[in-house]
C-alpha cells in the first residue's frame, strides 16, 4: 500500500519561508511523477508544482512561479517544496500526489494523479 505524508506546514508571516516535505512508502518512489496541490477553504483544489519521475522535469503554476522550488530524492523517497516569498493568499491545506503513469510532462490534473496525502497546513498572516 502506497503511503503518503507531508510535513512542515505551519505558520508564518508574509514575505517568510517554509519548506514542505512528503515522505512516500510503500511502493516505488523513482517511477513515479509528483505534484504538490493546495486547497483553501471555499476553493477548488488547485495544482502548484510537479516534477517528473526520473528527468526532473518541473512545472509550476503562474502564481507560485519565482517563489516556489519543487525538488526529489529518489533515494529516499521524498519530494519537497521550498515556499519562499510566501503571501497571503498561499494560505491553505498542502498535498502530495503521486502519479503511476508515464508522460511527457507532470501533469496538472488531481484526477490524474493515484496516490495523496492527508496534507498538512500553511498559514500565511499579512
Amino acid at each position: 500500500q502506497v503511503r503518503l505524508v507531508e510535513s512542515g506546514g505551519g505558520l508564518v508571516q508574509a514575505g517568510g519561508s517554509l519548506r514542505l516535505s512528503c515522505l512516500v512508502s510503500g511502493g516505488t518512489f523513482s517511477t513515479y511523477a509528483m505534484g504538490w496541490f493546495r486547497q483553501a477553504p471555499g476553493k477548488e483544489r488547485e495544482f502548484v508544482s510537479a516534477i517528473s519521475r526520473n528527468t526532473y522535469r518541473t512545472v509550476y503554476a503562474d502564481s507560485v512561479k519565482g517563489r516556489f522550488t519543487i525538488s526529489r530524492d529518489n533515494d529516499r523517497g521524498t519530494v519537497s517544496l521550498q515556499m519562499n516569498s510566501l503571501k497571503h493568499e498561499d494560505t491553505a491545506v498542502y498535498y502530495c500526489a503521486a502519479d503511476r503513469t508515464v508522460r511527457n510532462y507532470p501533469t496538472q490534473t488531481p484526477a490524474l494523479y493515484d496516490y495523496w496525502g492527508q496534507g498538512t497546513q500553511v498559514s500565511v498572516s499579512s
